[in-house]
């Protein structure tokens, strides 16, 4: 039995990771199988975008409830049921079918993470808030990496069958509801969401808070979705039919984040949001690299690139959420910074969409990519300077 101060830290990182052996497995075949469904580079932008925004706006209202309610391990519960549609997706046959599946999946992403987020944050006191989202995001991201790899192990040996893929992730699907519930004994009634964590007092959320908001908003904007990483590989691999390789990359994508998430958490703790400095800079590289006439040489380094600054987005930019805003309304912050992310993320996706469609130029791409990540350095900088007198 997991016992001590990273008990429930531990036991939380092992339930996300039993998701995303589920959804970022399918998630990593997802853009191709809308492309075999017939869906175009701006179609398979805008579901992914549009299934994203949702599930951010949506986090918005349910960090509300959530903080109104106290009901945390309720939404965390639904949220993770819902991971359901990322299998039924074996039962479609057309892509707007498929897509009403990818929003839904996305959909309880945005009832389950302020809520997870908020039992994160409070189980840490102690040991870093930093550190505890980087080893939480270290086992998700060793299940989003075993996901992709599984899928890609299960193309290749089933003739590039999609439904056979699909069905075979009805059984880690079943491992989480027995883990989730498994956590929630040994945890549940142990959580109390009180506290506080450095910088922050009372319940209002400051400017600094709503700067950052800012800042990781421009900084989505100009980094191109993985969905069009994936996609731009399905275009060069159906001809030749070695569809199996396209989960194969998000596997890369997803290998690089993890040890890239405990490492940039590590730093955090130490640094705090000057870290931050690190993955917007690198953010300008992955579309250049994509749209660089290099074939598949351009799209693996992209994914390597795209892999690393994920880490950093997954671990220590909701740790800074924590940082930016007082216990009593993180819920709250949970979902505004989420909706922002989410709005941005549905504009990248139909911007770069819309660059891959029409062919842009690199050096169109580049300078969109660049003028982005400036503004969002500019205004984490902003953020800097008030926190520690930059």
């Amino acid at each position: 039995m997991l016992r001590g101060a990273y008990a429930p830290i531990i036991l939380l990182g092992l339930v996300s990771l039993m998701g995303d052996l589920v959804y970022e497995g399918g998630r990593g075949v997802i853009p191709d199988y809308l492309n075999y469904l017939g869906a175009s580079a701006l179609i398979v932008g805008l579901v992914t975008g549009f299934g994203e925004f949702l599930g951010y706006v949506m986090r918005l209202v349910s960090g509300f409830l959530a903080d109104t309610t106290r009901a945390y391990w309720l939404f965390v519960a639904i949220g993770y049921g819902l991971i359901i549609a990322i299998p039924l997706l074996a039962f479609t046959s057309s892509w707007q079918l498929a897509a009403v599946l990818v929003v839904l999946e996305r959909l309880g992403k945005a009832l389950r993470t302020p809520s997870r987020d908020v039992i994160l944050s409070v189980v840490s006191r102690g040991l870093g808030v930093g550190k505890a989202f980087g080893v939480h995001e270290l086992l998700d991201q060793a299940g989003a990496a075993l996901g992709p790899l599984t899928v890609a192990f299960a193309m290749l040996n089933t003739g590039n069958s999609y439904s056979s893929v699909f069905t075979l992730l009805f059984i880690p699907f079943a491992g989480l509801l027995l883990v989730l519930g498994y956590t929630y004994r040994l945890v549940g009634s142990e959580v109390h969401l009180r506290g506080g964590t450095r910088g922050m007092g009372g319940d209002a959320l400051g400017r600094p808070f709503y700067i950052y908001v800012l800042a990781v908003a421009f900084n989505t904007v100009g980094l191109i979705p993985a969905s069009l990483i994936l996609f731009r590989a399905s275009e060069l691999l159906q001809p030749v039919h070695q569809q199996w390789l396209v989960p194969a990359l998000f596997f890369v994508i997803q290998g690089v984040d993890a040890p890239m998430a405990l490492l940039s958490g590590l730093g955090y703790d130490r640094a705090g949001v000057r870290v931050l400095l690190a993955p917007f800079a690198l953010s300008v590289l992955p579309p250049v690299l994509l749209l660089w006439e290099g074939g598949l040489l351009g799209v693996w380094a992209a994914a390597g690139v795209y892999g690393a600054v994920l880490g950093m987005q997954e671990s220590i930019y909701r740790a800074a959420v924590a940082d930016l805003s007082p216990p009593a309304s993180r819920g709250r912050a949970y979902g505004i910074f989420n909706t922002a992310y989410g709005l941005a993320y549905l504009a990248s996706g139909a911007i770069f969409g819309a660059f891959m469609d029409s062919r842009v130029s690199i050096l169109v791409a580049a300078t969109y990519a660049a003028a982005a990540q400036s503004i969002a350095l500019l205004l984490l900088l902003a953020v800097g300077r008030h926190l520690y007198r930059m």
